[in-house]
């Protein structure tokens, strides 16, 4: 049986071509702007390079301590997933098997979480991370984003524990576990597909933002790379090249994590939208 390859198939393949293109323009940009000196730079900043250099490599990781940076972001984007899976899994647990009005109006004051932008309590925040002695530390942008986030993993979680059957946390019940023992050893385990949702979308946020970090660690010995790489854009003068290159740079540590767990994304994205 063959297919008729039509007009229709033609557009859309135009119309996905088109798609491609606008996608991938941006990553052209970047690592075409990175491999350029300055004199490329500003007689063709998007024409292909003539003599490529990774001089802006090299520059960006020195005169930026990228090395500390990365360190920096990857304990904060680390320590920071492992304690959101840890909590929002267990509370989301409890929530989507407490068939109660406590459980129900919970989990709405964590759908508010999400809905409610953290920029309203801004100045609150910033007062009370200054006020615990925490600002410049790991410790402050932990708690700050687990906090912000939580909301959105709960949510996440407890769509997909009430798509799985309630009868194997039942049976480690009757069988004489408790509740953390039913959810560590027989619930959690189920759970891999939203994890690693959870993973790849929390560590998106985190290990990209540049307001929070800028806010809380700016001017410390643990600045993220976002606020290392935006010490090269100045008022009067921009090394556009050691931006882009530090943003190729900073980029690569996340595309890894992505590709190693985008099996889970759209699986466990779309479980935890359909509980």
């Amino acid at each position: 049986m063959s297919l008729r390859y039509g007009l229709r198939t033609f557009l859309l393949e135009l119309v996905m071509v088109a798609a491609a293109v606008a996608f991938l323009f941006p990553v052209y940009a970047l690592v075409t702007l990175s491999l350029k000196d300055k004199q490329q730079l500003a007689a063709s900043p998007l024409s292909p390079p003539t003599s490529p250099t990774l001089g802006n490599y090299s520059d960006a990781w020195s005169r930026a301590s990228l090395g500390s940076a990365l360190l920096n972001s990857t304990v904060i984007t680390v320590a920071s997933l492992v304690v959101l899976i840890a909590i929002g899994s267990f509370a989301a647990y409890f929530l989507a098997r407490c068939a109660t009005r406590l459980g129900f109006g919970l989990y709405v004051l964590f759908l508010l979480g999400i809905v409610l932008p953290f920029q309203l309590g801004m100045i609150p925040l910033f007062k009370m991370v200054d006020s615990a002695g925490l600002l410049g530390t790991y410790q402050g942008m932990i708690v700050f984003y687990t906090g912000i986030q939580l909301p959105f993993t709960v949510f996440l979680y407890t769509g997909f524990i009430r798509a799985l059957p309630a009868d194997y946390a039942n049976a480690a019940l009757i069988d004489g576990a408790g509740h953390l023992q039913a959810f560590t050893r027989v619930v959690f385990p189920l759970l891999r597909p939203i994890t690693g949702t959870v993973l790849i979308l929390n560590a998106v946020f985190i290990w990209n933002d540049f307001f929070t970090p800028l806010l809380y660690l700016g001017g410390s010995a643990r600045e993220t790379v976002p606020v290392r790489i935006f010490a090269f854009v100045g008022q009067y003068v921009s090394d556009y090249g050691l931006v882009f290159a530090g943003l190729v740079l900073a980029a690569l540590p996340i595309i890894v994590v992505f590709l190693v767990l985008q099996r889970y994304v759209i699986k466990g994205f779309a479980s935890g939208l359909k509980g």
